[in-house]
């Protein structure tokens, strides 16, 4: 059998024990923000049957949805014919019954209708799992990432929506990260737009073509909105939009005044402006917000508040969170009028950010506390009895596996970054002595034997 080059696929990621456990301090501190605002946990399967996730995300969404092939006798069922007529999407339906996650909102929403008898609305979760998206890799992009949300179900107020830049604010606030800037817009200003330039049959293609804006630039978008048969008077109204600047009011003002006659937009401009008012009356610390009547998110569910979480400015990194109102999403599950609204932390982005700006705790990696060294069997059974007991007193620490010199064991505890080091050898049995050194100062002293656990006790914090 031919050797195989260890390798791992495009788009995935392994973690080292370094990373993992700055990924644990802020998960950490993700689900303390979370639970403060009585979010409760669920956790839902990694795939989903695909009429569950298809048709929920607009066809480029649906493009980036992994799809798992049937085995066994399924297999069978394969339609070929179809195929044959070049009719791909029912030849892919006859080999994939399932897919896995491309968010957690729309399972969400599933789970919400599958369980709506046992359910106290409204209902507040959170969620941290996994997703997968075909998407091209790059920096700050995976095709495996995991995705942290917090959503309100069951409840129409727009103290919802002041609740999330809330809940922003305090979690990038608990990590030190300042300059954040979140970007407000509305789904029904974006329907009074496309009313206004004599679209509104083509909203879909204007939200999609618009959500790329930061990626294609302004003429980009105008050419993706010419490509799908957008007129030049069409675009000449929209370009106005494209380039409004000013403060949060005075852009709401400019654009409510162009969109005055517009009964749609004039609903959601008076939303935006009770949550501008309630976040303007409180004190935020790590976050700004801006009105950003380009902001589209294309996902097709959104009908109300959509904002973006951009991170601080010199941070080339695209956006760090986002989400937005959905009215309708559970209605495709029979829950009828059952509005949500859900915010979610771009987790790998903000910790790439963290990385960055050397945000992360120096002392999170450090594990260990205490390496016994070994010199054989009388002095490491011995230490033993005492790493068991250390553990009961919750320190962490362990023992070198094996009888090695004692150059050897010291570079192993250096490297490993464990700060102290007890050694035991056949002269310190016989003197009924220890040595505890650290590993930091280089500082060694000699202790009783009898005073071992009393002595290693002393220096976990905890104790």
């Amino acid at each position: 059998m031919s050797n195989i080059k260890p390798a791992i696929p495009k788009g995935t990621r392994d973690f080292s024990p370094v990373e993992l456990a700055k990924r644990n301090y802020l998960k950490a501190q993700l689900i303390a923000g979370f639970e403060r605002y009585g979010f409760q946990p669920i956790e839902t399967p990694s795939f989903e049957r695909s009429e569950t996730l298809l048709g929920k995300y607009g066809d480029e969404g649906d493009r980036l949805i992994f799809r798992i092939l049937n085995s066994g006798d399924k297999v069978k069922n394969a339609d070929l014919g179809a195929l044959e007529r070049g009719e791909l999407g029912k030849f892919s339906n006859s080999i994939s019954q399932k897919a896995l996650r491309y968010d957690l909102t729309v399972p969400f929403a599933r789970y919400v209708a599958q369980y709506q008898n046992d359910i106290q609305f409204p209902f507040r979760r959170y969620q941290m799992q996994t997703v997968w998206r075909a998407d091209r890799p790059q920096h700050g992009r995976f095709q495996e990432f995991l995705q942290c949300d917090a959503d309100v179900v069951g409840e129409r107020s727009l103290w919802q929506e002041v609740e999330g830049v809330l809940l922003y604010d305090r979690v990038f606030s608990k990590l030190h990260l300042k300059g954040v800037q979140i970007h407000l817009n509305h789904r029904k200003i974006l329907a009074g737009i496309a009313e206004f330039i004599g679209a509104e049959s083509q909203l879909i293609d204007f939200t999609v073509a618009l959500d790329k804006l930061s990626k294609i630039g302004e003429e980009g978008v105008i050419g993706a909105l010419q490509s799908k048969g957008f007129s030049a008077e069409k675009i000449q109204r929209l370009r106005p939009f494209l380039s409004l600047k000013g403060d949060f009011s005075s852009q709401l003002l400019a654009v409510s005044e162009v969109l005055k006659d517009i009964e749609i937009a004039q609903e959601g401009i008076e939303e935006l402006k009770f949550i501008y008012k309630q976040l303007s009356r409180q004190s935020l610390n790590a976050v700004s917000i801006a009105f950003d009547v380009r902001l589209a998110r294309g996902l097709n569910y959104y009908t109300g508040l959509i904002l973006e979480v951009m991170p601080p400015e010199g941070i080339k990194m695209g956006s760090i969170g986002g989400g937005g109102r959905y009215d309708e999403l559970t209605d495709l599950f029979g829950l009828k009028n059952t509005s949500g609204f859900g915010i979610s932390f771009g987790f790998d982005r903000i910790f790439l950010v963290l990385e960055e700006l050397d945000l992360f705790p120096s002392t999170i990696d450090s594990k260990t506390q205490l390496i016994f060294l070994n010199f054989g069997d009388a002095s490491a059974s011995y230490c033993f009895d005492h790493l068991t007991k250390l553990r009961d007193f919750n320190m962490a620490c362990e023992m070198y596996p094996k009888e090695a010199k004692l150059k050897k064991q010291l570079n192993y505890a250096h490297l490993r970054s464990i700060p102290y080091v007890v050694i035991l050898g056949s002269e310190e049995m016989q003197k009924e002595i220890f040595v505890l050194k650290n590993m930091v100062s280089g500082e060694q002293r000699e202790y009783p034997l009898a005073q071992m656990l009393e002595v290693l006790k002393g220096l976990n914090p905890s104790n």
